[in-house]
């Protein structure tokens, strides 16, 4: 059932397209998500909670390492896919990568894009395309104190 809501670029684009007409109001974000952790739990339900349906876009490992290093991510695209996948509130998830999430904005034509407080609308990547569709950019509170870098600091310093 999880494996489901994984969807190439093409059928996410039809899927949006079938909640467009269906009059969903599409809300997309996207990062790494490598560990799993409170924040990104808290941060993907605000998410959700702006729109109908929340398309996540999915770093792949290989992007993750050009903006994590080479270390990272820990957890491979698979089994991030299917984690966030498995998320109630996460209604599907499309791998991308590409330096930044440009493309797969352009694409999928959200309604709302989102990411987490740590930015400003100015820095939000598609941020002008989704506004000059006359739609919503918005920045949700982060919860304090968590991170995956932050996480993986506390494991290293225990062992």
């Amino acid at each position: 059932m999880t494996e489901s809501k994984i969807l190439t670029r093409e059928q996410a684009v039809q899927q949006a397209g079938k909640w467009r007409s269906e009059g969903r109001k599409i809300v997309f974000t996207n990062g790494c998500f490598d560990i799993v952790h409170l924040g990104h739990i808290d941060y993907l339900e605000k998410a959700h909670s702006l729109g109908d349906r929340l398309i996540l876009g999915l770093n792949t490992d290989a992007s993750v390492s050009c903006i994590k290093g080479p270390l990272r991510p820990v957890v491979n695209e698979y089994a991030r896919a299917r984690l966030m996948a498995a998320l109630a509130f996460v209604d599907a998830v499309v791998l991308f990568g590409e330096p930044t999430p440009l493309e797969l904005i352009e694409d999928l034509q959200p309604d709302v894009l989102v990411k987490g407080d740590d930015y400003t609308i100015d820095t939000i990547v598609g941020a002008d395309f989704v506004l000059e569709r006359g739609g919503r950019v918005e920045t949700v509170a982060l919860v304090p104190g968590y991170s995956t870098s932050k996480l993986i600091d506390r494991i290293k310093q225990s062992y």
